[in-house]
């Protein structure tokens, strides 16, 4: 149905329009209301049309070839999505799809056209929205290069986990036996020979003190191994991105040398039928 111009001059996109220019637009621009949860295109439907979000907002998505969902930007008032594919007249290269109840504003080439020729200045805007896009899309192309397990788990350690993996660390060393054989001994000598008796034999304090260094010991170690099964968990689900990029890439190149056999087994043919050909009869 037809858009209400007092809409437009809400949206960034046509603010600068004359009241009149607003009227006349919001007779050929028509409204799409969403409910939550709608698909308003998916990627490969034709595009011919572009929109602008009125009211809501509106999720921009793609799902990779492991069949994972990768967000590309969250469309909220006023700003623009699906122009490109009216543009060049190809394919949606993502799907749309409402966060919440949503109105849109539904704009095709024609009604563009018109736009542009009432506020030239549409068209920067228009330039600037794809170059966001673009900017987004290259950012998680980037990040969905294999990551560093290492990396993803210490860009979230709390002072706790860090102390944890010193201490983890630290008691396994030959520093901290060596510190340990030399407070035990040094423990039993100065009870033993009688030079201080403060924990005379069978070291009741001695034992109770051992004690609880190992019960915090074996908590910390704990700690420490929770964080390299979460580091684990990380590496897995790495490894299974790998595999799967491997998985199509190796199915490309198998299409890619069946191409190249098809073309070969074709040239042979004609040079056959050539050689066939040009032979002297008998």
């Amino acid at each position: 149905m037809p858009a209400d111009a007092s809409l437009l001059t809400d949206l960034p996109l046509f603010a600068s329009l004359a009241p009149g220019e607003c009227a006349l637009l919001a007779e050929v621009v028509d409204t799409r209301p969403l409910s939550k949860g709608e698909i308003l295109f998916k990627a490969g439907d034709p595009g011919q049309a572009m929109y602008v979000v009125a009211s809501g907002a509106m999720e921009i998505f793609i799902t990779d070839n492991a069949g994972q969902k990768i967000q590309l930007t969250e469309c909220r008032k006023g700003e623009v999505f699906g122009e490109l594919a009216m543009l060049d007249s190809g394919p949606r290269t993502a799907s749309a799809m409402a966060l919440e109840d949503t109105a849109l504003l539904e704009l095709d080439r024609e009604d563009l056209i018109l736009l542009v020729t009432k506020k030239p200045e549409a068209a920067l805007h228009l330039l600037g929205a794809m170059g966001a896009m673009t900017r987004k899309a290259d950012m998680l192309l980037r990040a969905r290069v294999a990551r560093n397990p290492n990396e993803e788990i210490q860009e979230h350690l709390t002072f706790l986990q860090k102390v944890a993996d010193w201490i983890a660390a630290f008691s396994g060393s030959m520093s901290f036996l060596a510190m340990n054989g030399l407070w035990f001994g040094t423990w039993i000598y100065l009870n033993v020979s009688g030079v201080w008796r403060f924990d005379p034999f069978p070291f009741g304090l001695l034992t109770m003190i051992v004690s609880l260094q190992a019960i915090f010991l074996s908590i910390f170690v704990l700690l420490a191994q929770n964080r390299q099964a979460a580091k684990d968990h990380v590496r897995d689900d790495i490894e299974y991105d790998i595999n799967v990029k491997a998985e199509l890439e190796i199915a490309h190149l198998h299409e890619k040398v069946e191409e190249i056999r098809e073309g070969v087994l074709e040239r042979l043919e004609r040079m056959e039928k050539i050689l066939l050909q040009s032979r002297p009869e008998k």
